[in-house]
């Protein structure tokens, strides 16, 4: 407040100067300490609501809280008189509490308990006043009951059904519902009123259809109580009448409402009429409250929220409808219960000092003020002659200790009062500094600061500033100081720095504290970030170079677009500056460097823009395998993990997918480096674990799926300290080697397992009995041989590391037995049952387990074939067994050669060996079906005819009794009908005469005994075209997991069989004609495949062994390859787990690598192989890179050729019929002029026979004039018993091969140049080489 001299009197000075010292009050601080110490009359902190209305049903809780010091007592009146707690064993005080505890439990009626309620608070300084609590006990009372009668109205006419519901504390909820508990509808013909009933603007048919019924729910108790329901009866009329609006309520044209000040004010009009009226309300002479108003119940009430004065006044409604409008006034008078204008405020004063409390109210009626001191009327009180009071005022002057005391005001009219407590508190308390003290201030050079020196003390003290003990005061200039205590600097240089002193005074004592203020450097950015455009995949850099107080600690933090940055593995944050690597098109934005301090901070912003390269072009990128990765660091030093951290190379237009680590230590393996540990390529720092005692050097390789980079170079080394084994040994076995020892082994600790230094292993041992003793001994070999031990007794074993450090835990007991020596006992009563032509049955006697002497492990029959139920038949009479594990009795011995006689005997096997042999048995097996023909040459001499020959099974497996030949024209997908010849044992040449010269065929030959049909043999007709000269096979055998199409055209399979080896003949469907070709080709020097084997595949390349630098290496690299893939194999000593590459350049220099896991065996197969064409291939570590001179090279074989034409369009066919035609003319002449001279030819008697041209006769232009008839047609039948004279020629395909190089079509199939060989014996005479059964020759004509 500032008063201008010239305006006021000398009255006008004193009673300001008076006013501004009396509002001058003590503010007690909230320091919880200050306020336990010093005295403070009671204070009433929480209470219940002036009207309380409870729940019957639980127990009744008055509330009353105070604090003061000491700590105030309570006391309660009811109904104004004192309320013995004690004397009522319901009711209770909580602790420490002035709260009433009313319990019910034990019975009692809560309507005996209400009442008007007041708490006091008392202490030694004063009394505090609750407000009077009126307490009521809820209720719900029953619908009294009553008869409700049909109520009849006329349709159009208007209608209230009243409700009445019986009054509730608090009032209940109303609303109406059907007897069926369905709610009424209502809209602005139907409606309730605020007082509970329902009206009806104007009655229609339909409201007959149900009946009505109000429900009230009451809300403590839950519960809702319907009255009885009212049915009505609506009289029709010929017509309903229309009628203007009439008000059902209020009544007449006019009413009055009073409400208090600060509520809901609802006005309700309710109308009648035809049809029903519209309402809309107004103010006279003005509007209605702007945001207080609002329209409910179909506008039939108006609600003005929070009322005040302002909003009396004469409202009216209208209700309106097409004929004719009337309207109600209201007339709104706004009362209010009493209204706190200055509610009394505590007042502290020091002795001597001058204070008054204000009460201040308003209300309409306007409310009477009284004053209470300690809960009394202040006119009953003590006297005070340093208290006045002046109406809503008590001055107090010259106040003096003892004069504490609690004021209470009360404000008062007709509609309700206000209570307030008020304390004066009389403190007398020396000056106190309530910062701690020697506070250190920060601040940044230029800033402004302030100085905090928070006191206390009663006289108010005065306090002054001071700077390193100068007797100056600070006040002006730089410095500002403020009532409160604190000192303002307007602009912090680093001349300011010092130590400030801050006194309290006051006329109980002085005080003071120290503040040290210390000025700093300002945090800038001196090289922020600069926006910048990059390609994706690249490694953009942005820097954050910062200058700062070099005593405070720099925080840098980078956002991205104004959000915190994750930093991943791809980027990695430095001192000056951000690196993202393999910058993505998500890594573009807006990006600040953040450098921050404790007192201040600065930012730079830059926005990255990432190009994304278009997909066309990062195709034509040419791929490399990655850079290796660079710059190893090792942070997070502890005793059991390090962080590592590289900078990773360029990808090289391939994302790196891997990083693997790999470390090696040189205690135990020096200069081998093992796998640690594998991590995604998006990351570029590790965290470690490691092991004790092990010297660590790291480093990392890159992967891509181009191959692995170099290794990076090594890290530092890191000596991790010793300790004891964590573990103990593993596959811990005893087993005895001999009959008299046992042999503990065990898998020892490896380098990152022992812990420290001088590994060994304390192994111990008894026989396994609880009383028996325990041996030991100390090795450092992982094993151990106890020798003198009985023969096959279990022992007890533990094996369990130490090293310098320590011992291991306690190990785990394992079983082992010792040695064990040769079973002492035979099977008996062996006996055999023949199951079928190879299997047997057999069963025995078990031998006594006493006579086993060691562990049973299985019995074993060992059987040979002596000699064959065929004549002249050798057989091998190799020695063979099968085992049945465990103890048993019975098994079964299959695989037997069918026909044979067998000798069987049978021995019982532990782990040292057999035991003695049982008697020898001798059985036969019957007949079986014989294997297949040992081949199936085909011979294609002419066009016209097909010879087929055949060598008999190489196991009969009974007697023979003929061949079965299945064959069937195809060409390409299309095949003929099958035709079936059968043929005597002894037939093995048969002549097939071809229906359609261009097509192929395909034969299917059985052996057949009484049993059945054999294993059948497949092969087919050579193509006409480009027969292939037959190659050597390589050795290759295809993968599991790699399907090969057989050749289509194979000449000749040969089962030549060795004579130490049989392979027991597999049973097969008789009926079973298989659609693939078989080739099955063993010999024991070398092999050699027919033309329809995969000649295709080159031969194997291998090569030598190649060392890498820490002794590991590769050899024995071998490549088998067919026309576009091959495979490839390799041997290796690294250690498990190590990946490799295998890169391959074409002669055209194209280069690829492929990743190939850690596998056992090492392979991998070659796909999209380009056909002819030579590779290069090297097979190096993931972490290598190949030797310049460590490849192999290879060649895959020419492409498949594709050769159906129609053979009608083919040049050498044409030139093939102009020739026949030719040499017939030639013959016509000829036989012409011999017809003339009376010569004598012989006629042909097959007109459909063609000429033969082998025939010399024809190639000469001669003709033999013989006379003999008697020649034998070449498709002639030369014998009357089937047989075929067998043709002396060893003619074959072979010799048809020449002059062209096999070739595969499409769908697999062969195709051969198909040439005939001219033999000069052949063509000599007219003797057929070839007979064709009747059966076929029909076949042929059909």
């Amino acid at each position: 407040m500032v008063l201008h001299s010239h305006q006021l009197t000398y009255a006008g000075i004193a009673f300001a100067l008076c006013l501004h010292h009396l509002i001058s009050a003590i503010e007690v601080p909230l320091d919880s300490n200050i306020q336990s110490e010093l005295p403070q009359p009671p204070t009433i902190t929480k209470q219940s609501v002036k009207d309380y209305i409870v729940d019957p049903r639980d127990n009744i809780f008055i509330e009353c809280e105070a604090k003061g010091n000491p700590v105030p007592t309570f006391s309660w009146t009811r109904n104004g008189k004192f309320f013995n707690v004690a004397k009522d064993p319901k009711v209770s005080m909580r602790r420490r509490s002035g709260t009433l505890v009313i319990d019910f439990h034990g019975g009692g009626r809560p309507d005996d308990y209400e009442g008007e309620y007041q708490c006091f608070a008392r202490n030694d300084y004063g009394t505090a006043l609750s407000s009077k609590i009126h307490l009521q006990v809820s209720r719900s009372p029953l619908w009294p009951k009553e008869k409700v009668d049909v109520i009849e109205v006329d349709e159009g006419a208007p209608l209230s059904l009243q409700c009445n519901p019986p009054p509730g504390l608090p009032p209940p909820v109303i609303f109406w519902m059907s007897s069926s508990m369905e709610p009424i509808h209502q809209d602005k013909r139907v409606s309730q009123g605020q007082n509970g009933d329902l009206y009806f603007s104007n009655v229609m048919l339909q409201d007959a259809q149900t009946d009505y019924s109000c429900n009230a729910r009451f809300h403590f108790t839950h519960t809702i109580q319907q009255k009885n329901p009212y049915t009505l009866k609506v009289k029709t009329t010929r017509g309903v009448t229309e009628t203007t609006p009439s008000f059902m309520y209020p009544y007449g044209t006019s009413s009055s409402q009073m409400v208090l000040r600060g509520v809901d004010l609802l006005l309700e009009c309710i109308a009648s009429g035809v049809p029903a009226p519209d309402i809309m309300w107004y103010k006279k002479g003005g509007e209605l409250p702007a945001g207080k108003t609002k329209l409910e119940n179909f506008n039939k009430a108006l609600r003005i929220s929070n009322v005040s004065e302002e909003d009396s006044g004469e409202y009216f409604c209208l209700a309106s409808n097409k004929m004719g409008s009337i309207r109600h006034t209201i007339s709104v008078r706004v009362k209010a219960a009493p209204y706190w204008l200055d509610e009394p405020q505590n007042l502290i004063l020091a002795p001597g000092e001058d204070g008054r409390l204000v009460c201040r109210a308003n209300g309409n009626p306007k409310p009477s003020i009284q004053w209470l001191v300690n809960g009394e009327p202040i006119e009953g009180s003590p006297p005070n002659p340093s208290r006045e009071v002046a109406g809503d005022t008590i001055v107090f002057r010259d106040t003096q200790i003892g004069s504490s005391a609690v004021y209470q005001c009360n404000a008062s009219n007709e509609h309700g009062y206000l209570l307030a407590n008020a304390f004066v508190s009389v403190l007398d308390v020396p000056p106190r500094i309530l910062a701690p003290r020697n506070q250190l201030i920060k601040v940044i050079q230029y800033n402004r600061t302030r100085l905090d020196c928070p006191f206390f003390g009663s006289p108010i003290p005065t306090l002054r500033w001071f700077k390193n003990g100068q007797g100056n005061m600070l006040d002006g200039g730089n410095y500002k100081a403020h009532e409160n205590g604190s000192l303002e600097m307007s602009m912090a240089r680093k001349e300011d720095q010092g130590i400030y002193t801050c006194v309290a005074t006051n006329i109980l004592g002085k005080v003071e504290a120290q503040v040290r203020l210390e000025v700093k450097d300002p945090t800038r950015i001196v090289r922020g970030p600069e926006d910048q455009v990059v390609k994706r995949g690249s490694m953009p850099r942005l820097h954050c170079r910062v200058k700062h107080d070099p005593t405070l600690k720099l925080t840098v933090t980078w956002l991205k677009d104004d959000a915190p940055l994750y930093i991943g593995n791809r980027m990695k944050k430095e001192d000056d500056g951000l690196t993202i690597y393999g910058v993505a098109e998500k890594d573009q934005g807006d990006y600040t460097c953040v450098a921050s301090t404790e007192l201040d901070k600065d930012s730079a912003k830059a926005y990255l823009t990432v190009l994304a390269i278009p997909a066309n072009r990062l195709r034509d990128l040419p791929k490399e395998r990655p850079d290796r990765p660079r710059d190893l660091e090792l942070s997070d030093l502890a005793e059991r993990s390090v962080k590592l951290t590289w900078i990773p190379g360029d990808d090289n237009n391939s994302p790196i997918t891997d990083y693997i680590v790999q470390f090696e230590e040189d205690r135990f393996q020096p200069g081998t480096w093992h796998n640690h540990s594998r991590y995604p390529g998006n990351v570029n720092s590790a965290l470690l674990s490691l092991s004790p005692y092990v010297n660590y050097q790291f480093r990392v390789i890159a992967v891509n799926d181009v191959g692995s980079s170099l290794p990076s170079m090594p890290s530092e080394r890191y000596q991790t300290s010793g300790a004891r084994p964590e573990i103990n040994p593993t596959g811990v076995q005893g087993a005895g080697t001999q009959k008299n020892n046992m042999e503990i082994t065990w898998t020892p600790l490896n380098a990152t397992q022992a812990y420290g230094p001088n590994l060994r292993y304390i192994v111990r041992w008894r026989r396994r009995d609880p009383r028996g003793s325990w041996y030991n001994e100390t090795v450092k070999a992982p094993r151990h041989v106890v020798w003198n031990t009985p023969i096959y007794v279990p022992y007890e074993i533990k094996v369990q590391a130490e090293n310098d450090f320590g011992r291991a835990p306690e190990p785990e007991t394992y079983i082992g037995y010792s040695g064990e020596d040769y079973p002492k006992a035979a099977p008996t009563d062996v006996r055999i049952r023949v199951l079928n032509s190879t299997a047997i049955a057999l069963t025995w006697t078990r031998v006594h387990l006493d006579t086993i002497q060691g562990q049973l492990k299985e019995y074993r029959a060992y059987f040979w074939r002596d000699s064959s139920l065929l004549k002249n038949l050798w057989v091998s009479k190799k020695r063979q067994y099968v085992s049945f594990p465990g103890d048993r009795n019975r098994g079964i011995v299959s695989r037997l050669f069918p026909y044979s006689n067998y000798k069987l005997e049978m021995v019982v096997t532990n782990g040292r060996g057999d035991g003695p042999r049982s008697e020898v048995k001798e059985f036969p097996t019957p007949e079986g079906v014989p294997s297949s023909p040992r081949y199936l040459r085909i011979r294609q001499p002419n066009l016209e005819s097909i010879n087929l020959e055949w060598d008999h099974p190489e196991h009969p497996n009974g007697v023979l009794t003929g061949y079965n030949l299945r064959y069937q024209a195809f060409n390409g997908s299309k095949t003929g009908r099958t035709l079936v010849e059968n043929f005597s044992p002894n037939q093995t040449r048969f002549t097939v005469q071809r229906t359609d010269p261009i097509s192929r065929y395909r034969f299917f030959l059985r052996a057949r005994t009484q049993v059945g049909d054999g294993e059948v043999i497949v092969e087919e007709s050579p193509a006409l075209l480009n027969e292939a000269t037959p190659t050597p096979a390589s050795t290759w055998l295809p993968p599991p997991t790699t399907e090969l199409t057989p050749a289509a055209t194979i000449a000749t399979t040969t089962t030549t069989a060795t004579p130490t080896t049989e392979t027991p003949p597999t049973e097969i469907p008789t009926t079973a004609i298989p659609t693939t070709t078989t080739t099955t080709t063993t010999t024991a020097a070398s092999t050699v495949a027919s033309t329809t084997t995969t000649a295709e595949r080159a031969a194997a390349a291998t090569t030598k062994q190649e060392l890498a630098t820490n002794g590991s290496s590769i050899w024995d690299i071998r490549a088998w390859a067919n026309s576009n893939w091959a495979n490839i194999t390799w041997s290796h000593n690294y250690s498990a787990g190590t990946d490799f590459v295998v890169k391959y350049i074409t002669s055209n220099k194209t280069e690829k690598s492929i990743p190939v896991k850690a596998q056992t065996p090492s392979s991998v197969q070659l796909a999209n192989l380009t056909p002819g064409m030579v590779y290069k291939l090297w097979v190096f570590p993931i972490w290598s890179s190949p030797s310049e001179h460590s490849y192999i090279t290879f060649t895959t074989s020419s492409a498949y050729t594709k050769n159906h034409v129609d053979i009608a369009t083919q040049g050498w066919f044409i030139g093939l019929m102009c020739a026949i035609a030719l040499l017939v003319l030639i013959l016509l002449i000829v036989c012409f002029i011999k017809r003339s001279r009376g010569g004598k030819y012989p006629v042909r008697d097959n007109k459909d026979e063609h000429l033969n041209p082998e025939d010399k006769n024809v190639e000469d232009g001669s003709f033999d004039y013989s006379d003999e008839d008697n020649k034998p047609l070449p498709n002639s039948q030369t014998s009357l018993d089937g047989t075929i004279k067998q043709q002396e020629s060893d003619d074959s395909l072979v010799d048809y091969g020449e002059g062209g190089e096999g070739q595969f079509n499409e769908d697999g199939s062969f195709i051969g140049q198909y040439t005939v060989k001219k033999d000069k014996e052949e063509t000599e005479g007219n003797e057929s080489s070839e007979a064709t059964s009747p059966v076929n020759a029909i076949y042929s004509l059909a």
